[in-house]
């Protein structure tokens, strides 16, 4: 498959209707426990459970998942992924793989606000050295490596923000000074970004957003670019006690057969609503990494494939009670923090509230916003009578 588009990818991987009893979709095994034919086998399986595939104990995984996590490598251009039951663990399983107390780690300051967290509460316990790092410094980079930097994270683009970072520049710099990187790519997806393809090690989705696509499952993927670094994910993964359930796997599974549509209708949904507010005199600023005003434009015209349904966008500022009074009576888009699912969101941000290497400055009302499938006729009509209350209160 890795031959074909992805479109054609997206549907096929995964599934052998012939090993499947000629269904169509692979069944969905419920187990925990896994019993061996003989003493011979039990002891061969002792010596070879951490193997890619290998059906050991229910929580390592069965056939419902290796099938997820096989779909997920070919779109990713990766050797193997592991699958884990959020986004978040997807992301601190993958820290915990490679880094140890005493190692220096270099985070992009516009990380998703629960990376930060897990950074600044637990890893710096453990005796990690954490670092926030400028996204758009590029190959200056170089200069904040030391001689214990194990690994540099990217977010691109960033959480709130959406900064596009400069993902070449770093990962040369990163493989000349023999450090790891690893990219949350829940935005983009393997659709409109392949990490692997940059030189990135390690890529992190959160699953629970596009991959699933319908708000119904919780659920990341980790993709390693070799051999190496897939089974470390792995042993950490499972030592870590991680699994997925058998039900969201399927989840999963029957979202990613219609990915390519979702998105690319998300992502017209979403361009279609940036232009109508670019004409809002209400609205400052448009932070969509698609648009020329949106920091590392160049980078994502140059590297990406296409954008989501994700992105924010800065008002003019005014009391709290004319924010209540735009957001509470929306009847399409909702309030909500996850995104990537079929429904329209909006939730307000504080970018300023969650930065210590960079600063953001802007006086206004950042509102950030997932376009979902409704008719965008009808989403900029639910958004214009919130303007208009925003307004008048």
């Amino acid at each position: 498959m890795s031959k074909r588009y992805f479109d054609t990818r997206t549907v096929h991987n995964g599934r052998t209707p012939s090993l499947q009893g000629q269904m169509v979709n692979p069944p969905v095994y419920h187990g925990s426990t896994v019993v061996f034919s003989s003493f011979e086998e039990l002891k061969k399986t002792k010596e070879t459970h951490q193997l890619k595939d290998a059906v050991a104990y229910g929580r390592m995984g069965n056939q419902s998942t290796f099938a997820l996590e096989n779909a997920m490598a070919d779109l990713e251009n990766g050797f193997g992924a592991i699958s884990v039951s959020s986004g978040l663990a997807a992301i601190t399983t993958t820290i915990m793989a490679f880094v140890d107390s005493g190692d220096h780690l270099l985070v992009a300051d516009t990380v998703y606000g629960p990376t930060r967290a897990f950074c600044d509460r637990y890893l710096n316990r453990m005796g990690v050295e954490v670092q926030y790092y400028d996204p758009m410094l590029g190959a200056e980079i170089n200069h904040l490596i030391k001689s214990n930097t194990v690994m540099i994270f990217l977010e691109s683009p960033g959480s709130v923000t959406f900064e596009v970072q400069d993902i070449p520049a770093i990962v040369e710099i990163a493989r000349k000074r023999n450090v790891l990187t690893a990219m949350d790519n829940s935005w983009a997806t393997p659709l409109f970004f392949r990490p692997i393809d940059y030189g990135v090690n390690i890529s992190v989705v959160a699953a629970t957003k596009y991959i699933v696509g319908h708000a119904d499952a919780m659920m990341g993927l980790v993709v390693a670019d070799n051999e190496e670094h897939f089974y470390q994910l792995k042993s950490c993964r499972d030592l870590l006690g991680q699994s997925l359930a058998p039900d969201d796997v399927f989840l999963g599974l029957r979202g990613m057969r219609t990915l390519g549509i979702r998105i690319r209708h998300h992502e017209q949904q979403a361009l279609a609503l940036a232009d109508w507010l670019t004409r809002q005199p209400l609205v400052q600023k448009i932070l969509h990494p698609a648009l020329p005003g949106c920091t590392g434009h160049e980078f994502w015209k140059r590297d990406f494939q296409g954008s989501s349904g994700l992105f924010s966008f800065v008002i003019k500022p005014r009391e709290e009670d004319a924010l209540a009074a735009l957001l509470d009576h929306l009847e399409l888009f909702s309030m909500g923090f996850s995104w990537g699912g079929f429904e329209s969101l909006i939730v307000p941000q504080n970018p300023a509230l969650s930065r210590s290497a960079t600063t953001w400055e802007n006086p206004g009302l950042v509102l950030r916003v997932h376009v979902g499938l409704e008719n965008i006729d009808d989403l900029i009509a639910d958004l214009s009578a919130g303007f208009a209350r925003y307004q008048v209160s």
